[in-house]
């Protein structure tokens, strides 16, 4: 037996209000998390043209947060937070 998506089920569903809102939620997650005492990471997201997409975007005070290593490891944090709950 072989396994067969439903395409056209999963294409709609991705597109779902409901699957935008926990998107959303999500990128909030990690960007709440990635923000330290120095971080500053908002979000952005929106509905393509085949499916809800978000992103965690920063670190906007870079020079304070230490540079590339230091958003890096911010960002990490971020991940690791919305792995969380």
């Amino acid at each position: 037996m072989r396994f067969r998506p439903n395409r056209s089920g999963i294409n709609s569903l991705m597109k779902n209000q409901e699957v935008g809102r926990e998107v959303e939620r999500i990128a909030r997650r990690i960007a709440a998390s990635a923000t330290g005492s120095e971080g500053d990471f908002r979000t952005d997201s929106a509905l393509g043209g085949k499916r809800w997409r978000a992103a965690a975007i920063g670190n906007y005070n870079f020079a304070k947060s230490g540079g590339h290593a230091g958003s890096r490891r911010d960002l990490l944090r971020g991940l690791d937070g919305a792995r969380g709950e």
